[in-house]
């Protein structure tokens, strides 16, 4: 991931922030929407996110199916304040036979969510996950909004196709469709 760039373009009279961020390419993690998945996410993200500091967002990965679902949870809760507390960035755990990654990521902007959480499959691994969530922030906090002009975030992959609908739904998760007016996914290719 690299980071993000800035421009400001005028089209058709209006001045518009152009903010391009590159993912690598990456198999998709195919995530997983079910009732105990969302119940699970929801579930700390209503306990988790106040204790969250300010500029910071975690992520959280379980990987499907989820197993005790409840008891993963309480887990989660008692440990995701510890890592906070502690000054960690990272854990990588197996909870109740949940493999469970965790990330606190800086950037956004000021009303993003404090907590956001993916339940994907097994295969692929969950890196993509967080080097997309890594780039949104930081495109989010880049070319802060001013009065009137627009903000377009362009997402590019290097070296074949990012994952269209991992991207898409952490700029969903992270409320990225609130702070720029047009997402589009470009991909890049080495001149010769």
């Amino acid at each position: 991931m690299s980071a993000a760039a800035l421009a400001h373009l005028r089209i058709s009279g209006r001045r518009v922030a152009v903010i391009t961020v590159t993912v690598r390419a990456a198999a998709d993690p195919r995530l997983r929407f079910d009732r105990v998945a969302t119940a699970l996410i929801r579930r700390l993200q209503v306990s988790l996110a106040p204790a969250v500091p300010r500029g910071r967002t975690v992520v959280v990965t379980v990987t499907a199916p989820i197993r005790q679902d409840s008891r993963t949870a309480a887990a989660l809760e008692a440990r995701i304040p510890a890592l906070l507390a502690a000054g960690r960035e990272r854990l990588s755990t197996r909870i109740f036979g949940n493999m469970v990654q965790v990330r606190v990521l800086s950037g956004g902007a000021p009303r993003s969510p404090r907590l956001i959480g993916f339940v994907h499959n097994p295969k692929p691994d969950a890196s993509i996950l967080f080097d997309a969530c890594r780039a949104v922030l930081q495109a989010m906090g880049a070319g802060q909004r001013r009065a009137g002009r627009e903000r377009w975030l362009i997402i590019a992959s290097e070296g074949g196709a990012a994952p269209c609908a991992t991207v898409r739904q952490v700029c969903v998760a992270l409320g990225a469709g609130t702070i720029f007016k047009r997402i589009l996914r470009a991909q890049l290719e080495r001149l010769r």
